[in-house]
């Protein structure tokens, strides 16, 4: 059984510049509900902010209070309740982070923003992070995106063309167009801000203070 259900637990330190998410995942709605599964998501979490580590893997390894590791601890849930767990670690550094946990408690976003200029990144923080649950972004923007996928992209557009019987010498700038859509749709600061489209997100941050942007974001989703 697949696991899609489960819990996701953020944590932004006191000085705003440290986002740490944690998500376990199991298979059934019912386990996510469970006490004991919900507190082992809170003192996991509560581990890697104590420790500050940096993967998963360290964080699977690190002996809690009572001598056991988190890996142990999971295992132990495990066995009593009889289905798979999975846990899901990530952690941002920024000028500012922001986070967000959609309603479900199944996907979080932590979001990096730089050249905050000391304006408030309560609210707009939020509003970006929950528009990268929303339009799931594949980078920050067109530099952040892979080479395979843009190569994809640029086939993608030429195949198409081709179908539509567009002349060979033609493909590449009907290509290289679709790739800017491509851009536009999947690139979170040239996306179109949900709440108001008459903006860029690199424009709503720019608006909100001069050369703000974003240097990061992580979003993990449970069941993806």
């Amino acid at each position: 059984n697949a696991t899609s259900e489960g819990l996701v637990l953020v944590n932004v330190s006191d000085d705003g510049t440290t986002g740490k998410l944690v998500a376990l995942a199991c298979e059934t709605e019912s386990v996510a509900k469970v006490a004991d599964f919900r507190t082992l998501v809170q003192q996991i979490l509560d581990t890697a902010v104590k420790t500050n580590v940096g993967t998963k893997e360290d964080l699977l390894a690190t002996t809690e209070a009572d001598g056991r590791t988190v890996q142990e601890h999971i295992t132990e849930l495990t066995g009593k309740i009889g289905e798979k767990l999975d846990l899901s670690y990530v952690t941002l550094t920024a000028e500012k982070v922001a986070s967000y946990i959609h309603s479900d408690n199944k996907k979080g976003v932590l979001v990096g923003l730089k050249n905050v200029g000391g304006a408030d990144t309560a609210e707009i923080g939020r509003d970006v992070a929950m528009q990268i649950v929303a339009m799931k972004p594949v980078a920050v923007d067109k530099d952040g995106v892979d080479s395979a996928t843009v190569e994809r992209e640029i086939e993608i557009g030429k195949e198409q063309a081709r179908a539509e019987g567009k002349p060979e010498a033609m493909l590449e700038k009907i290509a290289q167009g679709k790739l800017n859509k491509f851009y536009k749709e999947n690139t979170l600061l040239n996306q179109e801000f949900v709440k108001d489209n008459s903006l860029t997100i690199a424009q709503l941050l720019d608006k909100q203070s001069k050369g703000m942007t974003v240097s990061d974001f992580k979003r993990v989703v449970i069941g993806a």
